[in-house]
């Protein structure tokens, strides 16, 4: 593996309150101030109570007098609130969504207050730059890490969170809700529990339910973790974290969000170390084999093992509507709604997008959708998502 390859996958994957009035002559600078909302208690969708709830966020532009140019970013399975923008002065920007969100970009920061918050059991628990409450934080009646002692919580229970956030700043509607992935989810939710608040949808690469396929995928996801002995039952806090098996699970995770095409022309068949044969010696390893490797050991070292199983269950229970019926969930969203999505997404099959689509179309809710071109499959709808700009500026407008 060479390292501008090594380099490029990597840069490919890593991927006040705000209330002051708009001026024509602002523009977001592309800094970004990490913020905290707290919550006394909150209440899971299962009648659970999570005390001293805590999540990290951030805004891009500003919020008008009106407080209807809101934008709402919800981010994938192991994303951050971190759409957009850089941390530091100097520092270049590493926000998932820089090619879209922005001063002049589709979503314009000069027009837009764009805000996206980290989810409860948030995968980065260990990194700085994330907020979340989940099995690793404190659970103050024991004075120790919840473990898998943690409450189940759904997509729903993300969007009702969120919902308290945009609360506390005044905001009662959305102009949009937009995420990717496990994003698409929860806008999808917000479209089907909050018709009223909610103007636009625009779902990228996933669809208005969890199908079989999906829960056995996210099943293997989470297996390599309960295998590792060091799991323990998720009573690993006060010992050696299962290093190895969230490795492995994470590997699961980037090869399932890339699709073979582009694997196969990204690596061939080259070995890892152009002086060990693989076919001479057991332990060599392949390119692919080695680049999988060394991504997921760098994304374990801010990972937590238990927030992947609490996620992984989270949307493997999802269906839109978190009722019994995915008709009725997905007819209740009336926002004119997008739904990019990918023809090579080996995540959420291309068949179950299209359904998505026909089934909030059903009732008259006027729906786009349109293919995002690519050979990363899943993750076309992150890297590639410059290429629907004008469809994105059209659909805001």
């Amino acid at each position: 593996m060479t390292l501008s390859r090594q380099t490029l996958f990597t840069a490919t994957l890593c991927s006040g309150l705000g209330l002051l009035l708009a001026s024509p002559l602002w523009a977001w600078d592309g800094v970004v101030e990490k913020q905290t909302f707290e919550m006394d208690s909150f209440t899971t969708q299962g009648g659970e109570t999570i005390p001293n709830v805590t999540v990290g966020w951030e805004a891009y532009g500003e919020l008008n007098d009106a407080r209807d140019n809101v934008i709402l970013i919800t981010h994938f399975f192991s994303g951050t609130s971190h759409a957009a923008g850089r941390y530091e002065a100097e520092g270049q920007p590493t926000g998932y969504w820089d090619a879209i969100i922005g001063p002049g970009k589709p979503l314009d920061t000069d027009e837009y207050y764009i805000i996206s918050s980290d989810t409860l059991v948030n995968l980065g628990a260990n990194d700085p730059n994330v907020t979340t409450t989940g099995p690793a934080t404190i659970n103050p009646e024991t004075g120790e890490p919840w473990g898998m002692d943690f409450p189940v919580v759904t997509i729903r229970d993300f969007v009702e969170v969120q919902r308290e956030l945009l609360e506390s700043q005044g905001i009662e509607s959305l102009h949009a809700v937009m995420g990717a992935s496990m994003g698409a989810l929860q806008a999808i939710e917000w479209a089907s529990a909050y018709p009223d608040r909610v103007e636009r949808l625009i779902s990228v690469i996933g669809g208005g339910v969890t199908d079989p396929w999906l829960l056995a995928t996210l099943s293997a996801w989470a297996a390599p973790i309960r295998l590792d002995a060091n799991w323990n039952e998720g009573n690993y806090y006060d010992g050696e974290p299962p290093t190895e098996g969230l490795k492995e699970a994470l590997k699961l995770v980037t090869l399932n969000a890339n699709h073979w095409q582009w694997t196969n022309e990204t690596f061939n068949r080259d070995w890892a170390d152009e002086a060990r044969d693989p076919a001479e010696d057991i332990n060599a390893r392949y390119a692919i084999e080695q680049t999988l490797d060394d991504i997921a050991a760098a994304r374990a070292e801010t990972s937590d093992a238990n927030h992947l199983l609490y996620l992984v269950r989270a949307n493997q229970t999802f269906m839109a509507g978190h009722g019994d019926s995915l008709e009725e969930g997905l007819a209740a969203i009336e926002a004119p709604t997008l739904m990019l999505y990918s023809e090579n997404d080996l995540v959420f099959a291309p068949q179950g997008v299209r359904r998505t689509a026909e089934l909030i179309e059903a009732d008259g809710t006027d729906v786009t959708i349109e293919t995002l071109e690519g050979t990363r499959g899943h993750l076309d709808g992150v890297v590639s998502i410059d290429q629907a700009s004008d469809t994105l500026r059209e659909f805001l407008q």
